[in-house]
């Protein structure tokens, strides 16, 4: 597909829980959690607007969740997802920058109620959102928070972080053929089912317009560069889509 990368500067970057676990995949890493903290509070210092919808599968991963029902299950997981949040929010402030945490699943004291007028007025004021409790509702998951989020804020770029560098036709750690993508529009990620999104979350994306870029977010550095240069991964848009 032709034509140049889009240009972005409110961004809402969705990140997997496991990426701020240890190796394990399991619990909260320190170290990987401060040093997301810092490239926010450097990226916030750019001038651009932030927020972060995060998993919740380092604590919890409701699907997975064996032994209670499917409801309560994923309620749990969305509890894991404020966990995560609340713990990046006081690491970007700890690197001086300025963070809130807006939860679909509000706890006194520590988070307040996702209001979308509210993030984007936080945004706007050089402050990151850190977005909890998935959507709130069971069933729906964070990748399709993420989608959600991003459009009621008025982002102009969704980054996917995740543990690869890009959209592959299949996966990469166990196929030594599979064929990177630079390049796809939302219609080719749903009629070829290359997962790398739920389905619903890139349909939100494709109704509202809104550019994806899936990037390697384990290396270090790469959200920041991901923020100046979308090509650092696969860009997912409409492309030449009439």
């Amino acid at each position: 597909m032709e034509g140049e990368p889009p240009s972005a500067s409110r961004f809402l970057l969705k990140l997997s829980g496991e990426l701020l676990a240890a190796e394990s995949g399991k619990g909260l890493s320190p170290p990987r959690v401060d040093s997301y903290a810092a490239e926010i509070a450097a990226i916030l210092t750019r001038g651009h607007q932030f927020a972060v919808v995060v998993g919740g599968g380092n604590f919890i991963r409701g699907r997975e969740l064996q032994g209670f029902g499917a409801v309560p299950a994923d309620y749990m997981g969305m509890i894991a997802t404020v966990i995560n949040a609340v713990a990046l929010g006081d690491a970007v402030e700890r690197a001086g920058g300025r963070a809130t945490v807006l939860s679909a699943l509000p706890v006194q004291g520590i988070a307040e109620s996702f209001d979308p007028i509210r993030a984007s007025e936080l945004m706007g004021s050089g402050t990151a959102v850190l977005c909890g409790g998935g959507t709130g509702n069971p069933m729906v998951t964070t990748d399709t928070a993420a989608a959600l989020r991003a459009v009621q804020t008025g982002c102009d770029m969704l980054l996917k972080g995740t543990k690869v560098d890009g959209v592959y036709d299949s996966d990469p750690e166990t196929s030594p053929n599979a064929r990177r993508f630079d390049r796809l529009s939302y219609d080719e990620v749903i009629r070829k089912r290359l997962g790398v999104m739920d389905l619903p979350a890139i349909a939100i994306c494709r109704d509202a317009d809104l550019p994806v870029v899936v990037f390697d977010a384990w290396s270090a550095d790469n959200v920041s560069k991901a923020v100046s240069d979308p090509t650092l991964g696969t860009v997912i848009d409409r492309g030449n889509e009439s």
